[in-house]
């Protein structure tokens, strides 16, 4: 795939550059979110770069948005490894909002090297509950130690065990900007590029949009960003790294409630169903 930067990346730098920074043990005091609510969007660049500058704006009546800095750096690169069974029942079962749903992801952030094991589940609000084990160098994710954390998270939560065969379905990079208010987080991420880690196939997304989640702890109820985005006519998708990415490599799994992120996200891999408009 050619190395050019996409204009998402650019301005996803220029939207945290732009904003006032907070620390990391800052942003975890204000908005921690291991429990959380939230919405997905898909926003063009050309509105990003406006939406941005109005949430970090320091005159934004209730306080700007910040942009999360560590080392200095505003941004950062993420790899995850996303694991499921040879049925792919993580998948399918969020495919049918069935539950229990549970995901499964080593997560590395690879301008720090660390590493850690993720397990995010359906809290009983319906929000999304996040728990993680750090990695040290040489850990395999899913060795002992690791599967008895799985299945100890999934007993407590669920009731069921650690599912028997689990390996690498997925593997997701891309680059991150956080922005931060009280109570409130807003990921921005872009660059997003998707690979079968089997056949090493990939799927680079549409440079020219930017996905945005906001995520707080209080149910029901829109964040600043959310109520933002409506004003600039953005409506929220179904969209997840896992479910999308694996459906934008392989259109036979296209069809669940992310098929239009989808299709908007990485032209041409899925193709339209009978009864699609079609301009031109």
């Amino acid at each position: 795939m050619p190395n050019r930067t996409p204009v998402a990346v650019r301005a996803l730098a220029r939207a945290a550059l732009a904003a006032r920074p907070v620390g990391l043990d800052e942003t975890d005091a204000r908005a921690p979110l291991l429990r959380h609510h939230g919405h997905s969007y898909l926003v063009p660049v050309e509105i990003f770069q406006d939406f941005a500058a109005l949430l970090t704006d320091p005159r934004r009546p209730g306080g700007a948005y910040r942009s999360l800095s560590v080392g200095g750096r505003r941004w950062f690169g993420y790899r995850s490894t996303h694991y499921d069974t040879p049925a792919l029942r993580s998948f399918h079962d969020h495919a049918r909002a069935h539950a229990p749903r549970f995901g499964i992801r080593e997560r590395l952030y690879q301008d720090s090297g660390r590493r850690q094991l993720e397990l995010k589940v359906r809290g009983a609000g319906g929000g999304t509950v996040k728990h993680r084990t750090r990695l040290a160098a040489g850990d395999h994710p899913l060795d002992d130690t690791r599967r008895a954390f799985v299945s100890g998270v999934l007993r407590g939560t669920y009731g069921i065990g650690a599912p028997g065969e689990l390996a690498a379905r997925l593997v997701t990079e891309y680059r991150r900007a956080t922005f931060v208010a009280d109570g409130q987080r807003l990921t921005c991420d872009a660059g997003l590029v998707v690979r079968d880690p089997g056949e090493g196939r990939a799927v680079r997304a549409d440079g020219g949009s930017v996905l945005v989640e906001t995520k707080a702890c209080a149910p029901g109820r829109p964040t600043d960003a959310d109520r933002l985005l409506a004003r600039f006519g953005v409506p929220p998708v179904e969209f997840g790294k896992y479910c999308g990415g694996l459906a934008a490599l392989r259109p036979d799994l296209a069809g669940g409630p992310w098929r239009e992120a989808v299709r908007t996200l990485f032209p041409g891999t899925v193709p339209p169903c009978e009864g699609d408009s079609v301009s031109g």
